[in-house]
């Protein structure tokens, strides 16, 4: 089962008495254990896409389904259940609660989200840890690790529920040109061990030459799909 099919989907806001059309009747379907990429200049559609996708925004017209969901047919509640069981996100300015050390920063959406038991919480996030490379961090706080290390984090708080989709909006761009490598290595790394898709929206040539599949974007319209290494 495809984990996103969108079919004619449409986003369009109101600046006044103004309709701005920001997605317009794109048609597309992602496939479990992607790597996919959303290009286009700023403005072109791609976080909008990616927040109906995330179940954060509703489409105003067409359908959109997620991991086999009509999101379009759920109220607030139940978009936000339905993100916090199935969605993981990652974010290009990493997005940890400072309070928070990074062991529990990555157990936050078990807890307040799953509400899974103490003892379950503890296994699954030190799985998460080792697997990142920050078995051995868990107990600093976000202001005392790196750009990287904080990245690393996200990517385990986004994995830690078994999330069948990441959607990750220029998770790179703060982040130094070879960190950024290793970053797009360690995600690969949790697709194959996961079967996690992971869809990016980024202007970042280091994600898109990574990327299996892309789609470019421009004004709100789908212009192209290149996939095999036809990068744009």
């Amino acid at each position: 089962m495809p984990v996103v099919v969108a079919k004619q989907l449409e986003k369009t806001y109101m600046a006044g008495d103004i309709a701005v059309k920001a997605i317009q009747k794109v048609s597309f379907t992602i496939e479990p254990s992607s790597f996919v990429a959303f290009v286009g200049p700023s403005g072109s559609g791609k976080s909008t896409l990616l927040n109906m996708i995330g179940c954060l925004d509703p489409p105003t017209a067409g359908t959109l389904e997620v991991i086999g969901q009509d999101i379009s047919s759920l109220n607030r509640a139940q978009a936000a259940r339905f993100r916090g069981e199935h969605i993981g996100f990652v974010f290009q300015d990493f997005n940890l609660i400072p309070v928070l050390t990074v062991f529990e920063n990555i157990e936050y959406p078990l807890q307040m989200v799953q509400n899974w038991p103490k003892e379950k919480r503890t296994i699954r996030v030190q799985e998460m840890l080792k697997a990142v490379g920050m078995a051995d961090q868990g107990h600093k706080f976000p202001s005392q690790i790196s750009g990287g290390q904080k990245q690393r984090v996200a990517v385990a708080r986004a994995l830690v529920t078994s999330a069948s989709l990441v959607l990750a909006d220029e998770p790179t761009a703060n982040l130094d040109h070879k960190t950024a490598n290793h970053i797009i290595a360690l995600m690969k790394e949790m697709r194959d061990e996961f079967g996690t898709s992971f869809i990016f929206s980024t202007h970042d040539p280091k994600v898109v030459n990574n990327a299996e599949t892309i789609f470019t974007l421009e004004d709100g319209q789908l212009l192209q799909e290149d996939s095999g290494g036809n990068h744009v």
